[in-house]
């Protein structure tokens, strides 16, 4: 579905990500990892066309896309969630929402609203809240609402847990478990290293902008030491994952 070749980026005069190769799988989720300053954000703002490609190649569904908008890419099918949510403080949930399916026919905004309300009730709840009244967790749960009302083929999130209490981190990775089955390919960005290994089919761990391991996240639960030489004895544990948690990009197909 996505598949980066020697993507190269950054801002100004600055290059963050050094000939970065990926690929994201139809049904697959893929976890980006690596310490703060790694271009892990950098590289899934690239994809969307909010920073400058300089070299390489992003194709999506096997059309290159790098010349295109980033409206464009939304309108195509990819989406994101990113760091910070970047809501509308000053709209409510319902109105933030709302804007994120601008690129859909109107006539699908209340299917699809109702889609997020079902994936997280809590929103139901604060519907006519302002966003900038909203718990972190709930507000991450809006930021992938609203993503995900441009009904996208592959959702990429940036830090899906940062700052979040575990119960909201459990209901948002519910909900990306849920959204696999429906055939919704994911790139994460996250810092807690367990739960997206938990999560995950494939890893990729970059450092100072470059890839420096690649396999699959089974590999690396069941060999800590793949995570801690590349993240530091600081890297959070890897749990064994739930049944029916993790899966291979086989049996996302």
């Amino acid at each position: 579905m996505l598949e980066l070749d020697r993507l190269t980026c950054g801002y100004g005069n600055v290059e963050v990500v050094h000939g970065l190769s990926l690929r994201v799988e139809a049904g697959e989720i893929v976890a980006l990892i690596g310490p703060n300053g790694a271009g892990k954000s950098s590289t899934i703002q690239c994809i969307a066309g909010h920073v400058a490609l300089r070299v390489g190649t992003i194709r999506f569904n096997g059309h290159d896309v790098a010349a295109t908008t980033p409206q464009q890419r939304v309108k195509n099918g990819v989406a994101l969630a990113p760091e910070g949510r970047r809501l509308f403080s000053d709209l409510t949930v319902r109105e933030n929402l709302i804007v994120g399916g601008y690129t859909r026919p109107r006539a699908a905004a209340q299917r699809n609203i109702e889609h997020v309300l079902e994936l997280f009730p809590r929103l139901r709840e604060r519907f006519n809240i302002r966003a900038g009244f909203l718990s972190g967790g709930e507000q991450q749960m809006l930021a992938i609402g609203r993503a995900l009302m441009a009904e996208p083929r592959l959702l990429m999130i940036d830090e899906v847990s940062l700052g979040l209490m575990p119960k909201n981190v459990d209901i948002c990775y519910q909900a990306i478990a849920r959204l696999r089955t429906e055939g919704i390919a994911f790139l994460l960005v996250e810092q807690n290293t367990g739960r997206a290994l938990t999560m995950a089919d494939r890893v990729y761990v970059l450092e100072s902008g470059r890839l420096v391991w690649q396999g699959p996240a089974r590999q690396a639960r069941e060999d800590p030491s793949l995570v801690e030489a590349f993240l530091g004895s600081g890297a959070q544990g890897v749990p064994e994952p739930p049944a029916g948690g993790a899966r291979t990009a086989a049996q996302a197909t």
